[in-house]
């Protein structure tokens, strides 16, 4: 919490900050958009002070001066509420506790709707749902993103059960924008709590939160009250929320602006036919006579290699402006599964992929690859994101399969897995999967219903594991290469089955030979896949996938091996 600043000898301001002790020379903490320079406490802004730093200079238009709170109870406490609503308006200068207008982020233009905590601690009365509802029925009306900034103490109890009703009237507001497909961001500032939390401030379409804020539903000592226990360290903070699926983003204050930037830019209107980058790899295979013979178990194998590409790689040598966006929004983030949004050229994509790793640290951080529900529900989410904005959706497949633990079974795997199969299925954007190592099961499956499906030249995909298959029909887990060879688990089988659209050419000793090389391969199969399926409409490309995997394993449709 920020203290008032303190006057020293000859008149020199300085303020304390409150977490480290340190007192800082406040001019020099207004330069460093107060912000502790020694521990990077994040000192509490005014609304006006948060306007300022992330809107471009002059560009902020006030609306809605007029909407302010009235006594509809005749409520009384220690003071009458219209006595409260009258030193509110004083102390800070504005009619309410939020203010509503519209400017640009470094041109991009944005409605914004901000709380000032300083306003009875940021409460949520009529007036405040009032202009929160006002701001996204003009973004609505406009088509124009919307900008939430919350900083609130939770719903307003002097105006009892019509402060309640506005978590119904902000939340429909916002679920307005979600069926028109305009883009909702929201800010939770410390501190965020109560019906705001319930309501608006957590239906964005991307969650940021900056370092340390305080973002919960009930507050920290109703709950020690309620259930006799102490909180643990960190609890309710910004990075607790993020740890828990419950935001996408902590971002310093000194980064707010350039995410909003990026995000604006990423979710801008395109003009149809978005120019495409001009492929520099080599392109895909549709021949399997063109593809080497390998070993299915040497196969097997280099897909696996530690030294394999990850997807986070491939995205840095393939795309722009990448933003990962984190969490489920319902128990916990999951390290398994990446994704985001970038730009492939000046086309905004969606790219989602599984994520492991080159050392044993960051192969246990990421679960070796294998997610938990979270991580699927975390990718239907951005799925979902893709079908919303219209853009086209990437996923890159590299999994020994969906976890299989006690906690995941409890939580519902097989469900999370149902789901994205389903709507993958369903979306009506492009839609391109590619098998970059291993493809494993279900679990490779929930991200690989695509218009297109590649794989990469060394990567391999089953319906189990080869040592899988082995324990159970051989009894014997050292018949894995037998069991590989069975099961057709390599390129080119795959390729004469149809189950490939494509095989993406990579470094004969395997991907991890050349890096920059396999991912031009990649971008260069994307691009071509992209060029065939951006012209058609939703439904058709719906219709088109339903019958590219309806096909399987009906009579007559099948190439048998």
């Amino acid at each position: 919490m920020s203290t008032a600043p303190t006057t020293a000898a000859g008149d020199v301001q300085w303020v304390k900050c409150p977490s480290c002790d340190a007192f800082v020379y406040s001019k020099r903490l207004v330069r460093n958009l107060k912000v502790c320079p020694e521990c990077n406490h994040h000192f509490r802004l005014r609304v006006r002070e948060r306007l300022g730093q992330l809107f471009d200079e002059g560009s902020f238009e006030e609306r809605g001066q007029d909407v302010m709170s009235t006594d509809v109870l005749g409520f009384v406490d220690s003071k009458p509420y219209p006595s409260r609503l009258e030193d509110a308006r004083k102390k800070t200068g504005n009619n309410e506790a939020a203010v509503f207008g519209t400017g640009t982020v470094s041109g991009y233009p944005l409605v914004v709707a901000a709380m000032d905590f300083q306003f009875m601690g940021g409460s949520m009365g009529g007036g405040v749902g009032e202009l929160i509802t006002q701001a996204a029925e003009l973004s609505l009306e406009t088509g124009t993103p919307l900008l939430l900034i919350a900083a609130s103490g939770g719903a307003r109890m002097q105006e009892g059960c019509i402060s309640l009703m506005q978590l119904a009237k902000t939340s429909q507001a916002v679920a307005r924008l979600h069926e028109s497909g305009v883009l909702c961001i929201c800010l939770n500032t410390d501190p965020t709590f109560g019906g705001v939390t319930a309501s608006f401030a957590m239906l964005g379409d991307v969650l940021i939160a900056e370092p340390n804020s305080l973002v919960g539903f009930a507050g920290p000592s109703v709950i020690e009250q309620t259930i006799r226990q102490k909180l643990p360290p960190g609890f309710q903070t910004a990075e607790f929320l993020l740890e828990h699926g419950m935001l996408d983003l902590v971002e310093p204050r000194e980064n707010l602006r350039n995410t909003l930037r990026k995000l604006l830019a990423l979710h801008a209107p395109r003009p149809d036919g978005s120019k495409l980058p001009e492929p520099e790899g080599e392109a895909p295979i549709t021949d399997p006579a063109r593809l080497r013979e390998r070993d299915p178990w040497e196969a097997v194998v280099l897909a696996r290699h530690i030294d394999r590409p990850t997807t986070l790689e491939y995205i840095g040598f393939m795309f722009d402006d990448f933003i990962e966006l984190h969490g489920d929004r319902l128990y916990r983030e999951n390290a398994s599964i990446v994704g985001g949004v970038a730009l492939l050229g000046d086309l905004p994509v969606v790219v989602i992929g599984h994520q492991k790793g080159h050392s044993t640290t960051e192969m246990v951080t990421r679960n070796f690859g294998m997610p938990d529900p979270e991580g699927y529900r975390k990718a239907l989410r951005l799925m979902n994101h893709a079908a919303k904005f219209k853009m086209p959706l990437i996923t890159l497949i590299d999994t020994p399969g969906a976890y299989p633990g006690l906690g995941a079974e409890e939580r519902g795997q097989a469900v999370a897995i149902a789901r994205c199969i389903m709507e993958m299925s369903r979306l009506p954007i492009p839609a391109i999967a590619v098998v970059t190592g291993e493809g494993g099961s279900g679990g490779a499956l929930a991200l690989g219903v695509g218009d297109r499906v590649l794989m990469l030249e060394n990567s391999y995909y089953s319906v189990i594991s080869p040592e899988g298959c082995s324990t159970i029909l051989w009894s014997d887990a050292t018949a894995a290469p037998r069991a590989a060879a069975a099961l057709k688990v390599t390129p080119p089988d795959l390729l004469r089955l149809g189950v490939m659209d494509a095989i993406v050419p990579e470094p004969e000793e395997g991907a991890h030979m050349d890096p920059v090389v396999s991912a031009a391969n990649l971008k260069t199969a994307l691009l071509s896949c992209l060029g065939e399926l951006l012209p058609m409409d939703g439904a058709a490309l719906v219709a088109a996938r339903y019958e590219r995997f309806r096909a399987f394993g009906t009579p007559g449709a099948q190439v048998s091996l």
